[in-house]
């Protein structure tokens, strides 16, 4: 069971119509004249128990006035915990570019709150300012990881006459833990909490925060984020209660491809730590901290995993048990299980959080107590069910799944109906309630799944049932839409895989045994990701799992978090996410704190160590080609050494960025010779490339791997291969498809292949009543590898928004400071498309009528663009509203 928290956007408690458009933020009302809006601490609004030293404090802009830009900013910075305490100001900056500054003054102090304010002048001398606040993390701590002793777990009761043995799958019982101590009314409260494994805080019965499987996922060996709550509202006079339940999760439960034993990868049990720091108006301060006081007991929750699923045994509540006045005395001391506090950070990102609810679009009785729920829309999360009193004991199972069983896997469901589940493999994906005899309602905490059907046995007749949408909190930045209803519900399934994949980590699939993050799927689709939703933050703690599985001779890994006996590193297109995701952050965000140059050089020195003549030949690890082509095979040395190039490129890049220009000119050298090499080894004189394959062609053009007079011909040789036989890449091309086509005068064609219906297509999923991306094009395969929500082939996402509605950023620009507005109308009538860069509000509306084209743009302030009218017209605008008509027949 779990309270009512709702996290921010669309609440929990709300309930949503199935396979409706995601939904997203209103664009903000902008002020008359220059004003910052949208600030950002570290990429967050408002962080808790903020990590870093040096934070980065940014700001957006809007003006209704055109070309209202900034000319300078200031921001001053004072420490709220001593009212009127100045601690830093940068004074009156001339920068016209700016929309962020690293704080540079003296240290931050921890746990403590402070205060900042930004004020921006325009080129008039009027001025707009905005404030906002974050609170420093801890620094020091006492609390010691306490758990229930794994060889004291009291075995479960063993069932009563007649009741079905429960598989508990060799789990543990989740264990509760609580603390009752004394104390006045704090004027400040603060809870610094982590866990080994999933933890649910608990203050005087009342749940602390949103977070929802928390504290995430991470390599645990490495690092363990902690969260900070303001639990001051929470804390009473006398007596107190500080409580968590706990569960395996990613440390100790099933994890990654079967068969795997739980625990095996990171610990055995789960663990807690939390320290509770209450703060008096005479300065005087009490810390309560887990420690051997704590007392223990095994909980209503009988498993808890995130593959196998979860069961609450009702019969075994205690009420009151997280709450004073409640006697615990049968319960066990708890078990000090170490004080090493060394792998302990503060939270990068927003945690996971339950948004809207679905519900059902239908609900089938397939046979007596069996009832099939169709919430019209696959996702990521969990059911919640009301529960009728029922005889104790009785017991209440939801199966969850994708996809039906049948010739129409995606259609109605019909009496006979069953769950598709072999794609799920050893995730049982099965959640169970039994009953203690009195009305509940059901809803698990500590395990989540990939699903759009639910197959609810037990219950006579079904009543309040519901789906609970779980995601990182990812604030939602892009908008699009066309006059082609099946092409904008492509964007919403891109957009629902999405959420569905991004918790936490950006898994690939949130559904079957596995869930681990892909490399290649992050790299491939975060171009997409950064349109749809502003994922800074998120890929900022998700580049530090990266560098955890980094190894020591530089190899990236293929999946990070890391895990045992999963193909550890190396292979092309995957590794090298650790170059090409933080280049691309950069230019999306203009952090150069993305920009691991060291990091990154390392992996090009790894695959030039192993292959030293600059063709990759040698495998340094698993090669996975262009993963699920239906198309004739890329050459595999082809695939690495493109790579390769783009990599060592890619790095010089960035050294030059932060001021290593001897790296930057070495990288550069390393770069050209491999260039070199592969039009050598691969491209013969007329341009074609080796293998004439989609995605050889495609990797030499959007690399830029040939030499000057080859271009023309392979990218009319690329528009021969798809005019001929469709689309034909796998994860490693299909992203870069649509957009070099445009890029070489073929839009007609990158329209032909978003437009086209028959497999192997996007339209295809879309008219086969997909609501998020497939794995595979035409969803047929082996059932052990077909998932039905697999983001990566949902990469043309990006294309959308810069291709067919216009919004795209010059090739030299960061942060958007240099626009293109390109519209490629196709067959279209009307596109448009707007996002929440870091600048500003970008918008673009173009629409086609009988007497001619009309095209609308909004730039932020700051910003410059370059705008491509139809028939080869180009204008260049500064920020503000502006719009364009081409009477029919006019080109100029």
């Amino acid at each position: 069971m779990l309270g009512d928290v709702p996290g921010p956007g669309v609440p929990a408690t709300g309930a949503s119509v199935p396979g409706a458009p995601i939904p997203v933020p209103a664009v903000p009302d902008r002020p008359a004249r220059l004003a910052p809006y949208g600030l950002r601490c570290e990429h967050r609004t408002e962080p808790m128990g903020l990590g870093a030293p040096a934070p980065l404090l940014s700001w957006r802009l809007a003006s209704r006035q055109a070309g209202d830009d900034p000319v300078a900013y200031q921001v001053d910075v004072t420490d709220l915990t001593r009212p009127g305490t100045s601690v830093w100001s940068t004074g009156r900056v001339e920068d016209a570019a700016s929309v962020g500054v690293r704080y540079a003054g003296p240290a931050l102090r921890p746990r403590t709150r402070y205060g900042w304010h930004v004020t921006v002048w325009a080129q008039d001398g009027t001025r707009g300012s905005a404030e906002s606040w974050f609170e420093t993390g801890h620094d020091t701590w006492t609390a010691s990881w306490i758990t229930h002793d794994p060889s004291r777990v009291e075995p479960v009761d063993p069932p009563t006459r007649g009741e079905q043995a429960l598989d508990d799958h060799g789990l543990l019982a989740c264990p509760r833990l609580r603390h009752a101590f004394s104390a006045p009314v704090p004027a400040r409260a603060r809870l610094y909490v982590s866990a080994r494994g999933l933890y649910e805080a608990r203050l005087n019965g009342e749940r602390v925060g949103d977070a929802e499987l928390a504290p995430g996922w991470t390599d645990y060996r490495s690092r363990i984020q902690y969260q900070v709550y303001d639990v001051t509202a929470l804390v009473r006079d006398g007596e107190n209660v500080l409580a968590a339940t706990v569960a395996d999760g990613w440390w100790s439960g099933f994890v990654g491809f079967a068969p795997r034993r739980a625990g095996q990868h990171y610990g055995p049990f789960p663990e807690f730590v939390a320290e509770l720091h209450l703060s008096y108006d005479d300065g005087s301060t009490r810390v309560v901290a887990t420690g051997p006081a704590w007392r223990t007991a095994r909980g209503p929750i009988r498993y808890a995993d995130l593959l196998k699923g979860e069961c609450h045994d009702a019969r075994l509540e205690t009420p009151g048990w997280d709450r004073p006045g409640f006697d615990d005395s049968a319960w066990l001391p708890a078990t000090v299980a170490g004080d090493d506090h060394s792998s302990l950070v503060a939270s990068r990102d927003e945690p996971v959080r339950a948004f809207e609810r679905l519900a059902p679009r239908s609900v089938t009785r397939l046979a007596p107590g069996v009832h099939l729920v169709d919430f019209g829309q696959n996702i990521a999360g969990r059911v919640r069910l009301a529960v009728p009193a029922l005889p104790e004991g009785r017991r209440v199972s939801v199966r969850h799944g994708e996809t039906l069983e049948g010739p129409t896997p995606h259609g109605d469901p019909r009496i006979g109906d069953r769950l598709h589940i072999a794609n799920l493999r050893t995730a049982d994906a099965t959640d169970v309630f039994i009953s203690a005899g009195r009305a509940e309602v059901f809803e698990p905490r500590f395990t989540y799944h990939g699903f759009r059907y639910a197959e609810v046995t037990g219950l006579d007749e079904l009543g309040d049932v519901h789906a609970v949408v779980l995601h990182s909190d990812i604030p939602w930045a892009g908008r699009f839409a066309c006059s082609d209803p099946d092409i904008t519900r492509l964007h919403a399934n891109i957009g629902w895989g999405q959420r569905g994949n991004f918790v936490s980590v950006p898994t690939d699939c949130p559904q079957r045994d596995e869930r681990l993050g892909w490399l290649a799927d992050a790299q491939v689709f975060l171009p997409t990701a950064c349109l749809n939703a502003d994922v800074a933050a998120f890929f900022a703690k998700w580049l530090d799992d990266v560098s955890d599985a980094q190894s020591p001779e530089g190899g990236f890994s293929n999946v990070a978090p890391l895990l045992t006996g999963v193909a550890d590193e190396g292979a092309p297109g995957w590794a090298d996410a650790g170059v090409l995701v933080p280049w691309h952050l950069y230019r999306v965000y203009g952090d150069p704190a993305f920009l691991d140059v060291e990091a990154m050089a390392r992996w090009v020195g790894f695959v030039h160590r192993n292959n030293p003549d600059l063709i990759w030949r040698h495998r340094v690890g698993p090669h996975f080609a262009d993963w699920l082509s239906p198309g004739p095979p890329t050459p595999r040395p082809l695939i690495g050494t493109a790579y390769f190039q783009r990599s060592a490129a890619l790095t010089a890049r960035a050294a030059r960025v932060v001021g290593r220009d001897g790296d930057a000119d070495h990288l550069d050298a390393l770069a050209a010779g491999i260039r070199q090499a592969f039009v050598k080894e691969f491209v013969d004189a007329g341009g074609r490339v080796a293998g004439d394959t989609q995605t050889g062609y495609l990797l030499a053009l959007a690399f830029d791997l040939l030499p000057e007079e080859a271009v023309a011909p392979a990218a009319d040789r690329l528009a021969e291969l798809v005019a001929a036989s469709g689309l034909q890449t796998g994860f490693l091309g299909v992203s870069l498809l649509c957009p070099v086509l445009s890029a070489h005068g073929h839009d007609d064609l990158a329209h032909a292949l978003l437009g086209r219906t028959g497999p192997p297509s996007w339209l295809h999923q879309v008219r086969s009543g997909a609501t998020t991306v497939w794995e595979r094009w035409d969803g047929v395969g082996a059932p052990s590898m077909n998932s039905f929500n697999h983001y990566a082939l949902g990469s043309v996402g990006e294309w959308l928004y810069s291709g067919v509605a216009g919004i795209g950023q010059a090739p030299t620009s960061t942060a958007y400071r240099e626009l293109v507005v390109r519209p490629s109308p196709g067959d279209l009538d009307w596109a448009e498309a707007s996002y929440e860069s870091v600048r500003g509000t970008v918008g673009v509306r173009w629409e086609r009528s009988p007497e001619g084209f009309r095209l609308d743009a909004t730039i932020p302030p700051g910003a410059t663009a370059t705008v491509h009218l139809p028939g080869g017209t180009t204008r260049r605008v500064t920020s503000g509203d502006h719009s364009f008509t081409l009477v029919r027949g006019e080109t100029a």
